[in-house]
């Protein structure tokens, strides 16, 4: 019977390991690749060449926009105004002689310019037309039609220009309270100048995460392809046992279930393995969203994993203060809370401003074709108005004092926040180094054991189940041993979040191995040269 199941079991067909699966793109542009790949290239391409960094950069062109938009409610504006009337002169004068209709218009053609301050002035030129005859300076007479001479009714005007009905018009306006220095469109202009630094703190976050995500990615992919390699390695060890017990027990020298005992060992390791290869291929394409040539991610292949890099110093205490210094000062988060305060300070000015009486000193030519006919005339004014209870301008005080106090607090919960998250990644560092070094202690143990049992079993003094069952302990004390080391560098990594180090750019220099710095995504959306 035990025979018989060992000849149905030698009768299967073997299962082929599992081949790795190699994105096409990344053959041809990636063939010929030897050298490893390393975390200081995965942050390059990021910097150079990812999408989501890229589209992060326009912030930029918006901030620009946005202040072009600002600077919109000052654009020196050429106007030209034109005005025609017909009047029954009865309604007008009683002048002898002076015709029953009277057509008469204007044509103003001005410059008005505005100042953030909350003044503008205008200045241009009027010509003046219609059924009157032509104003002198001397005569100041009108020959209507049909009718004797009569009396002036024109009046000459000032600042007479080229000839007699054309003439200089000067004008403007000036808030002497509210809006004087502060006003919504002063503010609006404010608030787009600081949406410029506030793009390179998006930038900033972005490139952090970016960085961050990019280095777990990369650490995950690497400790797939070095477990994949001790699980591989397993199966050849399996596989070549196998093969020996099979030609002891076709010896005699072992029982046939010994036979049964090592393929099935050698199919369980298999399974292992296509389950590796997959976990490999997982984590190798996500990888490759971090990694982009020629408008396309590449696909790292196993072969360019390098070995985890050894233990470096724990920080000291002043280095560690250090730290929390510079991550209050280079985190985004912080640097964009400090933005919130300047545009909240913006919006609390003009809430003060506002609730101040209006009060506006205008002046200006006179619009109406009447003032033509009856001689140019200028006007002055000073407006005064102010809302009874005020209660708008108070409301919007309320609310600007309420914000800066949140963003008061705020600011105290996030300044201590990214100083905890700097001790945090600390203790990150130092539990992670200690597990390296009892994992690998475990690793040499577990290896002592399993060639020890190995020795037992050439000596016949034990069986393949222990055999099997060391070597599977060697193969999870690896498994944790690159876990570890994981865990080691992703700490390191996470300390150089925790400082805001991330969301600086990778210097040109290394920047330079990789591709051309000037047009990295990075750097995407900056001012060209010349006036927008």
């Amino acid at each position: 019977m035990i025979l018989l199941l060992l000849l149905s079991l030698m009768s299967v067909p073997a299962t082929v390991s599992a081949e790795p699966v190699i994105d096409s793109s990344a053959v041809q542009a990636q063939s010929t690749r030897t050298a490893p790949l390393t975390i200081a290239e995965v942050f390059a391409r990021i910097e150079l060449t990812h999408p989501l960094l890229r589209v992060t950069g326009l912030e930029r062109t918006q901030a620009r926009a946005k202040i072009l938009k600002a600077l919109g409610a000052w654009e020196p504006k050429l106007r030209n105004e034109l005005e025609f009337d017909r009047y029954e002169s009865y309604n007008l004068t009683n002048v002898q002689g002076a015709p029953n209709k009277l057509s008469v218009a204007y044509n103003d053609t001005y410059l008005k310019i505005g100042h953030p301050w909350g003044w503008e002035i205008f200045g241009g030129i009027r010509n003046g037309f219609g059924d009157r005859a032509t104003i002198t300076g001397s005569g100041n007479t009108l020959n209507p039609p049909h009718t004797p001479l009569s009396p002036a009714v024109a009046i000459p005007q000032d600042m007479q220009l080229f000839y007699p009905q054309q003439s200089v018009i000067v004008g403007g306006a000036l808030n002497l309270l509210r809006g004087f220095m502060v006003n919504e469109e002063y503010a609006g202009l404010q608030q787009a100048e600081i949406a410029g630094p506030q793009a390179e703190v998006k930038v900033a976050q972005k490139r952090q995460d970016l960085y961050l995500a990019g280095a777990i990615q990369y650490w995950d992919w690497q400790v797939a392809v070095k477990q994949a390699d001790v699980v591989r390695r397993a199966l050849a060890v399996a596989e070549e046992r196998y093969r020996m017990v099979e030609g002891k027990a076709k010896a005699g020298a072992v029982a046939p279930i010994d036979v049964v005992e090592a393929r099935e060992e050698v199919q369980r390791r298999r399974e292992a393995a296509i389950a590796a290869q997959r976990k490999v291929e997982y984590e190798q394409y996500k990888l490759a969203l971090f990694l982009w040539e020629n408008d396309g991610p590449v696909t790292p292949r196993p072969e360019w994993a390098p070995e985890f890099e050894g233990e470096t110093p724990v920080p000291s205490e002043e280095e560690v203060a250090a730290f929390k210094v510079e991550a209050t000062e280079d985190r985004p988060e912080v640097r964009d809370l400090y933005i919130e305060f300047k545009l909240n300070n913006v919006e609390l000015k003009l809430a003060k401003n506002s609730l101040l009486p209006k009060l506006t000193l205008e002046g200006g030519p006179q619009t109406g074709a009447i003032y033509v006919f009856g001689g140019f005339a200028y006007k002055v004014g000073l407006f005064f108005s102010m809302p009874l209870f005020n209660r708008g301008a108070r409301g919007k005080v309320l609310h600007a004092e309420a914000e800066q106090e949140r963003l008061v607090y705020k600011q105290a919960f996030m300044e201590r926040q990214v100083q905890i998250e700097v001790d945090n990644w600390l203790s990150a560092i130092v539990r992670a180094r200690d597990r390296v070094k009892a994992s690998t202690e475990a690793l040499r143990l577990a290896k002592a054991l399993e060639e020890g049992e190995r020795a037992r079993f050439n000596m016949g003094a034990t069986s393949v189940l222990f055999v099997n069952l060391r070597e599977r302990a060697v193969v999870e004390a690896a498994y944790e041993v690159y876990r570890a080391q994981a865990d080691y560098a992703v700490a390191r990594g996470g300390m150089l979040w925790a400082r805001g180090a991330l969301s600086k750019s990778v210097p040109d220099s290394v920047l330079a191995k990789y591709g051309d710095p000037i047009i990295s995504a990075g750097s995407s959306g900056p001012k060209k040269p010349g006036r927008d």
